[in-house]
């Protein structure tokens, strides 16, 4: 296993909250770039959701490398768009994921849904080639934000005496032999936590690249609000 823990103690979600999104969507959009930049191509990439609203509820899919993330991205990587357009792109990417986290935690996802319908079909001894083939898909970026709930019994993390105190939370290894798993946290305003993972039998990934290349976008992202 190839993990690099990183404490990005540079800025944090305080100040993704002036370029008015959602942090987690800010976040989920800058390794979207940090991928695309390393592979020139998009993976199908997951981000657990809690679904706490509901009894016994556990976990729903927010599909995250959606068509507005990848306009998106490759609006960052063409010198000729403009900050402007950029950041119009940037906001409605975050929107569109915003929406999609949001239906995952109200049950309106679709992922548990297409799940039990293949469980069903096994049971039933009938076989679908499309629910295999959807839910067969290798999820070669596996995400998902540490649950803030962690630090509850915590000093307050954004107390400076505190801050080399707070403990980076855990992580999880990658789902796809040729992936990431990427968990993360956001434990005060000015720091962010990332565990990432992949597996040392893949010459294609490389965990500590994989970060280096996630701050340079999260940092050219930044850079279009001038913070």
């Amino acid at each position: 296993m190839d993990l690099f823990v990183r404490d990005h103690d540079s800025w944090g979600k305080g100040v993704i909250k002036k370029c008015k999104v959602s942090p987690d969507a800010f976040v989920q959009m800058a390794l979207q770039l940090a991928y695309y930049k390393e592979n020139k191509k998009f993976v199908q990439t997951y981000e657990a959701s809690m679904t706490r609203l509901y009894l016994n509820g556990r976990t729903e899919t927010v599909r995250s490398c959606t068509i507005e993330a990848t306009e998106f991205v490759r609006a960052m990587v063409e010198n000729s768009v403009s900050t402007e357009e950029k950041i119009r792109l940037l906001k409605r990417a975050c929107a569109k994921h915003q929406t999609l986290y949001r239906d995952a935690m109200s049950g309106k996802g679709v992922d548990r849904h297409l799940f039990a319908l293949y469980v069903t079909c096994k049971g039933l001894k009938y076989e679908s080639e499309f629910l295999t083939n959807v839910l067969m898909r290798p999820w070669t970026l596996s995400t998902s934000q540490t649950p803030h709930t962690q630090l509850d019994y915590s000093p307050d993390a954004d107390l400076e005496v505190f801050r080399n105190k707070i403990s980076p939370g855990g992580g999880f290894g990658p789902v796809s032999d040729d992936g990431y798993g990427v968990s993360y946290i956001f434990p005060n305003n000015s720091k962010i936590f990332f565990h990432v993972s992949s597996k040392k039998s893949c010459a294609s990934t490389n965990s500590e690249r994989f970060v280096k290349t996630l701050e340079e976008s999260m940092d050219e992202m930044k850079a279009l609000f001038g913070l």
